[in-house]
């Protein structure tokens, strides 16, 4: 088999990992493959530490977590990159079986990116794997695209509602979905709401002249799944005592989009297009020093991570400074003694589930802050890893058993034995999909919890 160079024109922006300097000395062992450029060099950070082989408290990696073979490890997955970009699977590496079993089972939890001693970002590595893999293959799969594209055809959602409810009492249809598409016959489909939350919202809500202005980001999901948190974070804005600018597109454009679904299913370019939609309304307030303030964390952080590889310009680095999640929001605000937010006793417990991208990148701490604000409020924290549903991950048929099984590692246990009326919180779309498919509940947002709280 060939092991010549190969010829790679990257999709993303690895130029941050072309100065080894930045990364350390790999050493003539782990040295970065001769193809791939910062690619290469990004899959090289791996110093075959194993650290993502560890099973501690708080380590993520949820695909060794649940299988304990070292091929679902990060450490297998980077060194089975670098072979392939050594040129051993030969010129069409990506379509490689060896390369797609090593990727199969990455959820893009970013827990590498925090624990690995060396921060290997293999969310990002599986990205351009799969887009280097659609351009070999030569298409990009009907699901994978059904996926991707949920935010352009979101508006259109609520007048398929039936489809869910008929799949749900007749099994068959479950299982020609399963066969057509390859979605899980087990798993439920999403409901969208009768009426999204931004087609009804002004620009701006004022609340008093002079105050603090913040920009509130409705993602896909919160608004049309779920505008009640949506809702529910305007309010506690206002009650605070913020005007709040509600991020829109321009009059009769389609609605603005992280990019995260396109991202994750390897369509960097519509990713990129959508990530420089956004970038376009949100540069003005970022310029301004205002926060913008995110509900769902995938698509919140993406600003502040991912974006900076979708080659969008120098504007980037306002607007990562200015992206927040509501939690870490109100937390600085509380720090700084700014935050003027009336809350009453809630005499209740919750019980609260990070999202993947919440861990990763610190911001748990800013949920139990925010909470502790609530008076009479009992909080406990699931030690977890991943949900398991990560994004369309479990809603796919091959991978519905081990998303399950990721799921009964900690968090489905832990729900079912909470009583009935113990308050639930995920903030992520996806985990609180997989708590009502595997625990039977309906979990919050922390929007919600807040809002009930107010005085």
């Amino acid at each position: 088999m060939s092991e010549k160079p190969l010829q790679i024109k990257t999709q993303l922006d690895w130029s941050a990992y072309e100065s080894h300097g930045s990364f350390g000395d790999f050493g003539d062992a782990e040295a970065a493959p001769a193809s791939g450029g910062g690619y290469a060099k990004a899959a090289a950070v791996c110093m075959g530490k194993r650290h993502c082989q560890r099973k501690d408290n708080g380590v993520m990696c949820p695909s060794f977590r649940v299988t304990d073979d070292e091929k679902h490890s990060t450490h297998h997955r980077a060194a089975t990159l670098k072979a392939a970009l050594d040129g051993k699977f030969g010129e069409h590496p990506f379509l490689n079986e060896e390369l797609a079993d090593a990727l199969e089972l990455c959820v893009s939890c970013k827990g590498c990116k925090s624990e690995c001693p060396h921060g290997v970002d293999m969310a990002l590595l599986r990205v351009e794997a799969l887009a280097q893999r659609w351009q070999q293959l030569g298409r990009i799969p009907l699901r994978e695209r059904v996926f991707a594209y949920t935010p352009r055809y979101a508006k259109y959602l609520k007048l398929f509602n039936w489809v869910g409810a008929t799949r749900k009492r007749l099994p068959l249809i479950a299982k020609a979905m399963e066969s057509w598409l390859g979605i899980a016959a087990k798993r439920s489909l999403p409901r969208a709401a009768a009426q999204d939350f931004i087609s009804s919202q002004p620009r701006s809500v004022a609340v008093n002249e002079g105050a603090r202005e913040v920009v509130l980001l409705v993602d896909t999901f919160s608004n049309h799944l779920d505008p009640q948190i949506a809702q529910a974070a305007l309010e506690v804005l206002q009650a605070a005592g913020y005007t709040v600018h509600i991020a829109q597109p321009a009059a009769g454009e389609r609605a603005l989009c992280c990019g995260r679904t396109f991202l994750s299913n390897g369509l960097i370019d519509e990713a990129r297009n959508e990530a420089s939609r956004l970038l376009a309304t949100l540069a003005p307030y970022a310029e301004r020093g205002l926060p913008i303030i995110g509900l769902e964390p995938s698509c919140l952080l993406m600003l502040r991570d991912e974006y900076h590889a979708l080659g969008l310009g120098v504007r980037v680095a306002a607007l990562a400074r200015s992206a927040l999640l509501l939690e870490e929001f109100l937390a600085r605000e509380h720090d700084a003694k700014r935050l003027e937010l009336a809350l009453k006793p809630l005499n209740e417990k919750v019980l609260v589930h990070g999202h993947c991208h919440q861990k990763a990148f610190g911001a748990m701490p800013a949920m139990g802050k925010v909470l502790g604000l609530v008076p009479g409020l009992q909080v406990e924290f699931i030690e977890s890893s991943c949900c398991g549903m990560a994004g369309s991950f479990g809603m796919e048929a091959e991978h519905y058993a081990v998303a399950m099984q990721m799921g009964e590692l900690s968090l489905l246990p832990q729900v079912r034995a909470a009583a009935a009326n113990t308050l639930l919180i995920a903030n992520g779309t996806s985990c609180r999909h997989q708590i009502r498919d595997g625990a039977a509940r309906e979990a919050r947002h922390l929007a919600q919890i807040l809002r009930r709280a107010l005085r």
